[in-house]
């Protein structure tokens, strides 16, 4: 399934993409795609619709996050071997975490907004997981049984503020707009490997980052299991793995986004966002 929330920010309605890529409104069987309508059994039960029988919804209005009710927003850093290369850093031995503020979540349309004292904003391209069951120190084996799907997550970053205020990465990954999130959340029956999902970015008509979960240091279940005994993770909580190459920071001379800017990223079977940067009002 491909579900999502729709409509006015912090009043999205949740709804589905049908097999004809049709918008359905869910609002009917369900409020929210929160909760435990992630759990296995609130997935099945949703599953059982028949698509059709919902009513259609405007298919211009926007979408917000897919997920709704998240508590924490845990990033991974430098997951990828091609991208800790072109930043320079050294492979990790195990996941690098760190946090990115609940409130930075966003639709997948939404503009990004320059915080105010910006001066080296950056795109990222990652695939999310959305945990679906509570996960505290399960193992690889039982990681899948908490994940209600996947999606797009744009982890937008302030390399200023990431690197040269005192090294604490949240500072640089948390400002308002920073994680959109979506179009869709996929269920896992929807790919069938994960760890071979191809990633791209533009910015205008450039292609940025072209690469593959295949190059992922540490794979979906590796990451569900290493977090999970750090932390309780709840449903709809969200943990962005990581980026491929092509990053601003690390092109020579580095690259940033400026107002006006056009973001266009995707991933195969995830759909596409889109975002304009846009100075804060």
């Amino acid at each position: 399934m491909r579900l999502v929330r729709f409509g006015v920010a912090g009043q999205e309605k949740p709804g589905l993409i049908d097999a004809d890529n049709v918008l359905r409104d869910l609002s009917g069987e369900i409020d929210d795609i929160a909760g435990a309508h992630l759990s296995r059994a609130g997935l099945a039960r949703i599953a059982a619709i028949e698509p059709r029988s919902l009513p259609k919804a405007d298919p211009g209005a926007r979408l917000g996050p897919p997920v709704g009710g998240t508590r924490n927003f845990v990033a991974v850093g430098l997951n990828y071997a091609d991208h800790a290369a072109e930043t320079g850093a050294a492979i990790p031995d195990e996941p690098i975490l760190f946090s990115k503020a609940v409130s930075s979540i966003v639709g997948p349309r939404d503009d990004i907004l320059i915080p105010p004292g910006s001066t080296k904003l950056d795109w990222e391209v990652e695939l999310a997981i959305v945990i679906g069951e509570t996960a505290f120190n399960v193992s690889q084996a039982e990681a899948m049984d908490h994940v209600a799907g996947f999606c797009l997550c744009n982890d937008v970053s302030e390399r200023a503020w990431q690197t040269e205020r005192g090294g604490q990465w949240v500072k640089g990954k948390s400002a308002p707009t920073f994680g959109p999130l979506g179009p869709w959340l996929v269920t896992p029956d929807e790919i069938s490997d994960v760890q071979a999902v191809d990633l791209w970015l533009k910015v205008g008509s450039d292609e940025m980052q072209s690469g593959s979960t295949a190059t992922m240091i540490f794979g979906v279940t590796k990451l569900v299991s290493y977090i999970s005994g750090f932390m309780r993770l709840m449903p709809g909580d969200v943990i962005t793995t990581g980026t491929p190459p092509g990053v601003g920071m690390g092109m020579k001379p580095p690259r940033f986004l400026k107002e006006g800017d056009i973001v266009q990223l995707g991933g195969a079977g995830l759909g596409e966002q889109r975002q304009t940067v846009r100075a804060t009002p």
